[in-house]
């Protein structure tokens, strides 16, 4: 049970507490559960509350019900953590790649939520130069009406270089076209040491830069060499994973949770769908 977990079902009691008249009513109504825990968990006296009270609690509230908790407690989401930080921290390029449901897009969404001057970029196979830049330009909230390519590229570059510790995180890297690959080397030569990069995809993203520098293909080799020369890789779910994102999500039973981690060959997706299934089969409301 993490602090973002607590906070939010925290907030629920507040609620409940509001529409009940009182906190009395409220641990009237619950079974097991004292005005003192209510008390301490309002007053965020939460060292001595063990998790499966917080469970309890979430339970009755209906808080674990209304949306799918990310766990940041996970592996890969240590390490996607560690490395957007550093790359934000040292102005580093970084580069990432991982099967789908691994925890990539995830992880960016929640970084970017949680940290100032991120520029999260979903990367299209339909994007062209224009409606790339005009991306990255939108999501630093500035506008790109009319603007050619090299007014959108000197626009970026000089509101970067306004501020301090941008990163800019591109996932599904490897969905752009060549055209646009070229470009973002441009826009890193215009940035370099203003600012950080991560760039993410699936390994068909380290198959496609390998294969285009054996063909000597125009800005691969330096796409490589701007990531260091090598892509750091995201692991499976295992177990301990598996029984994290679980229990973060209101599945607690090991042997459920045990034929969860089987059946999903530490896919996340797999991992969130099978949970759902287990909930609907207990007609318990499911997560999005």
């Amino acid at each position: 049970m993490n602090q973002q977990q607590k906070i939010k079902i925290v907030e629920d009691l507040e609620m409940l507490i509001l529409q009940k008249g009182s906190a009395n009513k409220v641990s009237a109504e619950m079974k097991s559960v004292s005005p003192a825990t209510i008390s301490q968990m309002r007053n965020h006296n939460w060292e001595n509350i063990a998790d499966d009270m917080w469970r309890k609690v979430a339970s009755y509230l209906g808080t674990n019900d209304k949306e799918w908790v990310y766990c940041s407690e996970t592996r890969n989401a240590a390490e996607l953590r560690r490395i957007y930080d550093e790359a934000q921290r040292f102005r580093e390029v970084y580069g990432i790649v991982g099967p789908s449901g691994h925890g990539k897009t995830a992880s960016a969404k929640v970084y970017e939520e949680n940290n100032r001057n991120v520029i999260n970029i979903f990367c299209t196979n339909y994007m062209d130069e224009r409606s790339f830049l005009s991306e990255v330009l939108a999501k630093m909230g500035k506008d790109s009406a009319g603007m050619t390519v090299t007014k959108l590229m000197a626009k970026i570059v000089l509101e970067v270089k306004s501020k301090e510790n941008i990163l800019f995180v591109f996932n599904e890297f490897d969905k752009l076209n060549d055209k646009v690959i070229y470009l973002f080397i441009s826009l890193f030569n215009e940035l370099e040491d203003d600012c950080g990069m991560v760039i993410s995809a699936t390994h068909f993203l380290e198959r496609k830069i390998a294969k285009g520098v054996v063909l000597d293909k125009m800005g691969y080799r330096e796409v490589l060499s701007r990531v260091g020369g090598k892509f750091f890789e995201l692991e499976p779910n295992n177990y301990g994973d598996t029984l994290k994102i679980c229990s973060a999500n209101g599945v607690t039973n090991e042997e459920v949770i045990r034929t969860i981690y089987r059946d999903s060959k530490g896919d996340g997706r797999r991992i969130k769908r099978l949970v759902n299934s287990h909930k609907r089969a207990n007609n318990e409301r499911i997560t999005v």
